[in-house]
């Protein structure tokens, strides 16, 4: 295929950020992968084996080192960066890394000031850490990653359960991605046809899935990497089409359908019955108030030399 982009970005050689660099070298948007981290040795590493993955596959994106502000020439950079701490919650799972989190990317975000390309935003809670960077790099084009996987989760769990194929089930999950999150059950479509959704059934799936995978295999990754594929497709504007991502609305950042033309998003919130509008009006709040914990983070220690 003809690549789009000449570099992506992505900060953060983890779990996630490993999943995403394969997602991206055997999707071939960009000519360059660039990878950031805090340890340049993983970084390298990470580079050698998706090179290494780039030659078994032909793909033709190759993968660079660099540091935070060479990222600043992508047209797309992923914020995968985690800071190191251990969740010990056992509900509201996504908020447990809020302290830990904030400081590492409200650094990061002073990086990318005034940055003209797309920030696509993975680390959790993701649409805190949405909002956060947008406010503070002052960016227009910052997004969430986690609304588009609750969405895909929420397909496949209903297409499972109605026996249908994935591809003719149409519906969203919107809201926060964690506790808050809205099925749009009202809306859901199956083969264009309005269906009945058994909501405790998906709830449940959808509430206890995650959960499933990160006892088996450590963290969810290759779930997130191929929302972060889709969403890129059309922020790049390969593609024209709808995803969910976390995005400005009604004062918050939360996950709502955004309608991608040429690469410009336009929000397309589908109708809500009384109960999805009172939830999505929750997840709203819920995210309001957390924000306030948020703002009262301190930041890091300015670099040496470095004058604010």
């Amino acid at each position: 295929m003809t690549t789009v982009a000449p570099a992506v970005g992505v900060i953060g050689a983890g779990a996630v950020g490993q999943a995403v660099g394969a997602a991206l070298v055997c999707a071939g948007l960009c000519d360059r992968l660039l990878i950031a981290s805090r340890s340049t040795d993983q970084a390298a590493a990470l580079a050698d084996d998706l090179n290494d993955m780039r030659a078994a596959a032909g793909s033709r994106v190759r993968a660079h080192v660099v540091s935070v502000p060479e990222l600043r020439s992508c047209p797309a950079v992923v914020v995968a960066a985690r800071a190191r701490f251990t969740n010990t919650r056992d509900r509201d799972i996504r908020m447990g890394g809020l302290h830990a989190n904030t400081p590492a990317l409200r650094a990061l975000a002073e990086e990318f000031r005034s940055y003209p390309g797309t920030l696509l935003v993975v680390t959790n809670p993701v649409d805190l850490m949405t909002r956060l960077i947008a406010e503070t790099s002052g960016c227009a084009r910052v997004f969430g990653l986690g609304s588009s996987l609750d969405t895909a989760r929420y397909r496949l769990t209903l297409a499972r359960l109605l026996d249908v194929p994935v591809a003719a089930v149409r519906g969203h999950v919107i809201g926060e991605h964690g506790e808050a999150a809205v099925v749009c059950a009202s809306s859901t479509t199956v083969n264009g046809a309005p269906v009945h959704v058994p909501l405790g059934r998906v709830r449940a799936e959808l509430a206890e899935r995650p959960g499933r995978i990160s006892a088996g295999i450590g963290r969810t990754r290759y779930g997130p990497a191929g929302a972060l594929v889709s969403a890129l497709r059309l922020a790049l504007g390969v593609e024209d089409g709808v995803t969910e991502l976390s995005a400005p609305y009604e004062g918050v950042c939360l996950g709502i359908p955004l309608q991608f033309t040429g690469g410009r998003p336009l929000p397309c919130v589908p109708p809500l019955n009384e109960a999805e509008a009172r939830q999505l009006e929750a997840a709203r709040s819920k995210l309001r108030a957390a924000y306030q914990a948020v703002r009262g983070i301190p930041s890091p220690p300015l670099p040496s030399g470095r004058k604010s």
